[in-house]
């Protein structure tokens, strides 16, 4: 058991990506508008975020290399790898954007800091994050990142813990449905927010970067038994806080005030009373600072796999805190960009789930950890699910269904 409980890690790491200010936006927009609705979403999100976790820790495992690297390798073409990195590229800056949004928000909530400053603010804390990687190393880092997993967990769990919510209600939300074209928006965005396109891509290089190429044998066994429990732990934190964010907003649903963070905010302290909505607070400025050194992180993995390409974690963090920064000195409404941002890592799923399938089940490539075909099957039905959402959000929005 000590043994196990040392492999584990970089699961709870890249878990840190599934409670980032994203998450809250659409969770907190789906319950307030919606109750229980959609709460099937954030089940089959999180069911499916642990398939799609564990295969990317398996690559990483299996051949030593992250996804983003096995797939530079086999783009032969170099405008055809420049394309897709573009795209990658476009989801971690979107991941970025809702971290450090989501941290100048809770700064703006918690002291009244102006929003621009306190996008500042997470950037410099950020900083500091991402220099413990670097100088302190990577277990000193993944204990940090733990540390505030716990502190974003607490903070969002206690509000339910206050007010519980009727299981009558609750049980009625995981019947799969929608309720128009805003609906299947929200929904969309909530995957986006669950199964992350750059947690797929970061998760391969974290345990890369743990354990190195692991051969067949006894220990590789134990690794990826060990793998399975991490994912296993981190996923069920995940969704179990998920659950919470979206039935706390389902608490302040048929309030037509509620339209963003500040006013969900307001409507917590009046409902469950001030002290929780400064949890909620401390939880939401936790989850942007953790989750955006896991972004950088992955940003970096993304550029150096396809273009051959590294750029330092801080430069890298600097650069890309100016399109946040820009968005909140020009004022435009944060929970509505925060939920657009989700949706762009929802169209940007596939590019990250079609060729992690493809590569473990490669058999050449990963040897006996190659998956089973009932495992393959469930990967492309997850990935034929999201698929067909994101479609169905573009033919609802574009036929003007309400």
């Amino acid at each position: 058991m000590r043994r196990l409980l040392s492999l584990l890690g970089p699961a709870l790491v890249a878990g840190v990506a599934y409670l980032d200010p994203g998450n809250v936006a659409s969770n907190i927009s789906a319950g307030a508008k919606f109750g229980f609705l959609l709460l099937w979403v954030v089940v089959l999100g999180n069911l499916i975020a642990w398939l799609v976790q564990y295969l990317s820790a398996k690559l990483g495992i299996v051949t030593g290399k992250s996804l983003p690297q096995l797939i530079g390798e086999r783009i032969t073409n170099k405008w055809g790898r420049r394309a897709f990195w573009v795209q990658a590229e476009l989801v971690a800056m979107a991941t970025d954007l809702a971290e450090v949004l989501g941290g100048a928000i809770a700064l703006s909530l918690l002291f009244g800091i102006p929003l621009v400053w306190g996008g500042l603010i997470t950037g410099a804390l950020s900083i500091a994050l991402l220099s413990l990687h670097s100088r302190a190393g990577g277990k000193i880092f993944e204990r940090t990142i733990i540390g505030m997993l716990v502190i974003t967990a607490v903070g969002f769990v206690i509000g339910v813990i206050v007010s519980p919510p009727n299981p009558g209600e609750m049980a009625a939300g995981l019947v799969p449905g929608f309720d128009g074209v805003t609906s299947v928006l929200l929904a969309a965005s909530i995957l986006g927010a669950t199964v992350m396109p750059h947690a797929v891509y970061a998760h391969s290089g974290l345990t890369r970067d743990r354990f190195g190429l692991v051969e067949a044998g006894a220990r590789r066994r134990q690794i990826l038994r060990a793998t399975r429990w991490d994912v296993t732990i981190a996923l069920v934190v995940a969704g179990a806080v998920n659950i919470a964010i979206l039935v706390v907003g389902a608490g302040l649903r048929g309030n037509p005030a509620i339209d963003d963070i500040f006013s969900a905010y307001a409507g917590i302290s009046l409902a469950l009373g001030s002290t929780i909505a400064v949890f909620f607070g401390i939880a939401l400025l936790a989850s942007g600072l953790a989750s955006t050194s896991v972004g950088a992180y992955a940003g970096g993995e993304i550029m150096s796999g396809l273009l051959n390409i590294r750029v330092p974690l801080l430069w890298r963090r600097v650069i890309s805190l100016i399109p946040a920064i820009v968005i909140l000195a020009v004022g435009i409404n944060p929970l509505l960009v925060l939920i657009v941002s989700q949706v762009v890592l929802s169209f940007g799923i596939p590019f990250a789930l079609i060729p992690l399938i493809a590569l473990t089940r490669n058999r050449a490539l990963m040897g006996d950890g190659t998956n089973s075909r009932g495992t393959t099957a469930l990967a492309i039905t997850a990935a034929t699910l999201i698929i067909a959402l994101n479609m169905a959000l573009i033919v609802m929005s574009f036929s003007g269904l309400t």
